[in-house]
């Protein structure tokens, strides 16, 4: 069975509001604007995208943050410019 790919679009979409947080989006705001644990993972392992814990000041708890690499700007980067 072939793997499923991505669509770019998609890729850029997702690139374009990490790029608009500047602290970066947490998995669950990724998930809540219809964007799938795939394209979470395709975008990491392309390394368009860094993930790291943050703890939450009210406990010890530790949410997954997401946030756009340089090389994930270039992705979403117009052309010629």
């Amino acid at each position: 069975m072939r793997s499923r790919k991505t669509p770019l679009a998609d890729v850029r979409r997702a690139l374009a509001v990490l790029a608009r947080s500047p602290r970066g989006c947490t998995e669950a705001t990724l998930l809540a604007r219809g964007f799938d644990r795939k394209l979470i993972t395709d975008l990491i392992e392309a390394k368009l995208a860094t993930a790291y814990r943050a703890p939450i000041l009210a406990g010890k708890t530790a949410i997954s943050r997401l946030q756009i690499t340089a090389s994930g700007r270039q992705v979403i980067k117009p052309f010629g410019k």
